[in-house]
């Protein structure tokens, strides 16, 4: 059939036409974009996944930024506390050079006080001025927020609670902590053999070792007052108990001990005992060795306190109580009463606070760190056992001009160890926390990007073969359809 009317073939090459135009028009778009996905038609699925993922680039590339945020905040943090820390070791020397009694005037004296004056004026200053921008880092603004406190002492390290959340701390005691100690039964006071021997004995604890040289009728008292008078040095201190003297480690745990050998017996009745394990100041009447038959050294060690602290097994150290997990880190150190029974103990409630940082791409109690960061002013650093660094200053009990020397050492030596163990918790935050989140984000943001890419992003290899393809298609249909356009003039031969 031959019509002119209508030109069917020219009909087919026109919708072809059309159709390599389009694919042309797509090949450009995606080759001047860099997309194979310009819009939700040109795949809805990919343009869903690729939003998605599009969306988590955005949260893993803040959460890299929030990470080392922290971790500059923590620099300066560690930078104060550096400081400080060289501030107390110098401390520590003033303190050494003042014991010099005789060696030292009165105004040497007063110097060194005027620069342990100064050096405390100046732990404050660091403390109240150490900041990130307007939040200060180490006056206690950072610290954790509690309640409650039932506990002789403790510090928050790290937490995790939910906002306006709070976790109330409490210990399950299993285990007491015990005094390393022994009975000596000497019946009242010595009875030697011979009036002029003596009753020699050597004491050693955890601080160190001193022989006693006893003689003949000397008394309970007597053994106590020069047992004690050198407890410091050996960390072991003495009480009498009926017909003997109760000789404890003067502190609690395992590393606590008290050791009692007899250098010479001078035929002394009696002997040395443990101790019950129901009352520490009574002797254990199960067994004992008679002093005569000493021939090496008896050893008692203490123990230390065994607990649960939120149903994690706690790790005991003398009265102290620490747990790490990652819900809560802390210390806390239990009363002598809580301590030494078995049983519950409601320490604190944490109500809120700690440096709160949150660096992962969600925002949730998961991906939040909440450390605390103590005060360290003067006033705060040390413990209530042995005092506080201010006590130091002009005026304190334990200044340089006290005659209390030896528990000044003792306050500067716990500062140093609460200074430098904040430090190194702090580090520990940055390298392990910190650090590796930092390291893993930055691989997940290049995992993210790769999929992103695979799925919305054009193969210029493939796209390229595709728009010569499609050029070459839209020459011909062109052809084609000039060709059909040309066609129904072939009628006119039949019309002659």
């Amino acid at each position: 059939m031959t019509t002119i009317n209508t030109n069917v073939s020219s009909l087919i090459g026109q919708r072809i036409l059309t159709q390599n135009n389009k694919s042309l028009s797509t090949s450009l778009e995606r080759l001047s974009t860099g997309l194979k996905i310009n819009r939700g038609a040109d795949g809805p699925a990919g343009l869903i996944a690729s939003e998605k993922l599009r969306s988590d680039q955005e949260k893993i590339t803040a959460a890299i930024g929030n990470a080392e945020r922290a971790d500059q905040v923590i620099n300066i943090a560690e930078g104060g506390l550096n400081e400080m820390q060289s501030l107390l070791t110098e401390l520590q020397g003033l303190v050494s050079e003042t014991a010099n009694d005789t060696g030292l005037s009165t105004e040497e004296k007063e110097a060194n006080q005027f620069q342990v004056d100064q050096i405390l004026q100046t732990i404050d200053r660091i403390s109240s001025t150490t900041s990130f921008g307007d939040v200060k880092l180490l006056n206690g603004s950072q610290d954790f927020q509690v309640s409650g406190v039932a506990v002789s002492d403790y510090q928050i390290n790290a937490a995790k609670f939910e906002a306006n959340g709070s976790v109330a701390v409490q210990a399950v005691v299993t285990a007491s902590a015990q005094h390393g100690g022994l009975f000596l039964s000497t019946g009242g006071q010595l009875d030697l053999t011979n009036a002029t021997d003596s009753f020699v004995v050597e004491i050693a604890g955890k601080e160190g070792t001193r022989e006693f040289s006893f003689a003949s009728g000397t008394t309970q008292a007597q053994m106590v007052t020069a047992i004690n008078q050198f407890k410091d040095v050996t960390g072991v201190s003495a009480a009498t108990s009926g017909t003997g003297v109760v000789i404890k480690s003067t502190g609690y745990g395992s590393d606590d001990f008290v050791s009692f050998n007899v250098t010479n017996a001078a035929g002394q009745a009696g002997g040395v005992y443990t101790l019950s394990t129901i009352d520490e100041n009574t002797a254990d009447t199960g067994g004992g060795t008679a002093f005569t038959a000493v021939t090496a050294a008896v050893r008692d060690e203490g123990q230390d306190v065994t607990a649960a602290v939120n149903g994690i097994t706690a790790r005991g150290n003398g009265k102290e109580l620490t747990v790490s997990s990652e819900g809560l880190d802390m210390e806390m150190t239990l009363t002598t009463a809580q301590a030494t029974a078995t049983g519950a103990v409601n320490a604190l409630t944490i109500t809120g606070g700690g440096a709160t940082f949150n660096i992962g791409p969600d925002v949730n109690i998961g991906n939040q760190i909440r450390i605390g960061m103590q005060n360290m002013a003067a006033r705060n650093i040390g413990n209530s056992t042995d005092g506080y660094l201010d006590t130091l200053a002009s005026g304190g009990t334990n200044s340089l001009l006290s005659d209390n020397l030896d528990d000044a050492q003792k306050i500067v030596d716990n500062a140093i160890d609460q200074v430098s163990k904040m430090r190194g918790r702090l580090g520990s935050v940055q390298s392990n926390v910190i650090g590796a989140t930092i390291n893993s984000l930055n691989i997940a943001y290049e995992n993210t990007s790769a999929a992103e890419s695979a799925i919305r992003d054009t193969d210029f290899a493939e796209e390229t073969a595709s728009l010569t393809r499609s050029q070459i298609l839209v020459s011909a249909a062109t052809n084609v359809v000039a060709m059909s356009n040309a066609r129904p003039q072939s009628v006119l031969g039949l019309l002659g």
